[in-house]
């Protein structure tokens, strides 16, 4: 009981750490939302985020960290006399922006939530005569939008020794879990010859006909798709004038299966549909898989209970449909090698993301109370993993089981 009571006070002076220092996690979130910048290309929010973390010495920061945009800050309790294991404990941080929307998917407030909550951790941990031992870590992750930052980093071994990694992701509701899928984008690029529509058309080699071809292709292939199964592509290049036969055409296509096991099958059957839409026209075809394939999310239902309840306990009102979503992120690679949770919180608007809306909503002052609230409910969440070691144990023994 005394242990449980001392939880939750600690639960509330973390809310109160993190309350303290909102306005400058504002101001970090809007500097960055209002600097929009795309997959690897965030340099100012990398030294953005590089410079609050250096305004505190007691952090360690390395700016660059792995990728030219990604960062890592890095705090533990020097000379701690503290007993038991060191646990590490991760924080998330995503900040690049679409493609003519800016900040559309709100990843400006995932930056804000965690600088927020491993901020609010630290300086409670910090104050404390008596804790576990303890290690947080900061990672700032470029390119979660295109080209997966995660899975580079993954690879890189930014994630070694983690214990346990905390995120969150702005969306429409409170959700524990959204369903996210396994993800591999292509780029198929189609070379005919050009020639003259009117007078001489039968002197060329139309690659928009392979183009329309394969999106035609795949439309059919749908039929024997598996439901949850998704492709949906554009053409991103088709020709250059009416009155020339195209000699060059580019489609990009995302291919969507609940888990990462089924991603090679629904691939060989798109690289059929995109190989004979060449064959039929006689153009050369390049089919290019993209390098980094996003993996499904793998769930821990200790995180998932624990950051419920603690939302609960702060206002938060958590959807119990969870049928909908399917998207994709590369948060779902990190999940495959570290124990973690990607719940998603609202933030005071209907809005859709990935809509100009949305991009309004990310940056607008109503979404700081639900920003900083989600932050704090990771927070408590750390603290309930470093402060019961059964919790923490039970969290390893789940992720060990269902790898």
């Amino acid at each position: 009981m005394a242990l449980q009571q001392n939880l939750q006070d600690l639960k509330k002076q973390v809310g109160n750490k993190i309350d303290e220092a909102r306005e400058a996690f504002w101001q970090v979130s809007q500097d960055i939302w209002n600097c929009p910048e795309l997959a690897y290309e965030e340099k100012k929010a990398h030294d953005r985020l590089v410079g609050f973390f250096n305004e505190d010495k007691a952090w360690t920061v390395d700016g660059h960290y792995k990728l030219d945009t990604a960062f890592r800050a890095t705090w533990g309790r020097p000379g701690s006399n503290c007993e038991g294991a060191e646990i590490h404990i991760g924080f998330l941080c995503e900040y690049d922006a679409l493609p003519g929307m800016g900040h559309a998917c709100g990843h400006n407030l995932i930056a804000e939530v965690g600088v927020a909550a491993a901020t609010g951790l630290k300086r409670l941990l910090e104050a404390l005569s008596d804790c576990p031992r303890v290690k947080i870590t900061v990672l700032g992750t470029p390119a979660e939008e295109a080209g997966g930052g995660k899975v580079d980093m993954v690879e890189m071994g930014a994630f070694d020794g983690l214990d346990v990694v905390f995120m969150a992701h702005p969306s429409q509701e409170d959700a524990t879990y959204l369903p996210i899928v396994a993800e591999h984008d292509v780029v198929v690029k189609y070379h005919g010859r050009a020639a003259h529509a009117a007078a001489y058309p039968w002197e060329g080699v139309n690659a928009l006909d392979a183009a329309v071809l394969a999106y035609n292709n795949l439309s059919v292939l749908r039929q024997q798709l598996k439901p949850d199964w998704r492709v949906h592509g554009i053409i991103r290049h088709g020709g250059v004038k009416p009155n020339i036969i195209p000699d060059f055409t580019e489609l990009e296509f995302y291919l969507r299966t609940p888990s990462r096991r089924e991603l090679p099958a629904i691939r060989a059957k798109a690289e059929r549909c995109f190989r004979a839409a060449a064959m039929a026209t006689g153009c050369e075809v390049e089919v290019i898989f993209s390098k980094n394939e996003f993996h499904d999310l793998l769930r821990i239902p200790t995180l998932e209970r624990l950051f419920e309840q603690n939302g609960k306990a702060l206002g938060m009102e958590f959807i119990t449909d969870v049928s909908g979503s399917d998207g994709s992120t590369d948060f779902g690679n990190v999940s495959y090698v570290v124990p973690g949770i990607h719940p998603n919180f609202y933030i005071g608007s209907e809005a859709l993301n990935h809509t100009k809306e949305y991009t309004v909503a990310a940056g607008s002052e109503t979404a700081q109370f639900y920003t900083l609230r989600t932050a704090k409910a990771l927070a408590m969440t750390a603290l309930d993993v470093l402060f019961c070691p059964e919790l923490m144990q039970r969290v390893k023994t789940e992720f060990s089981e269902i790898k």
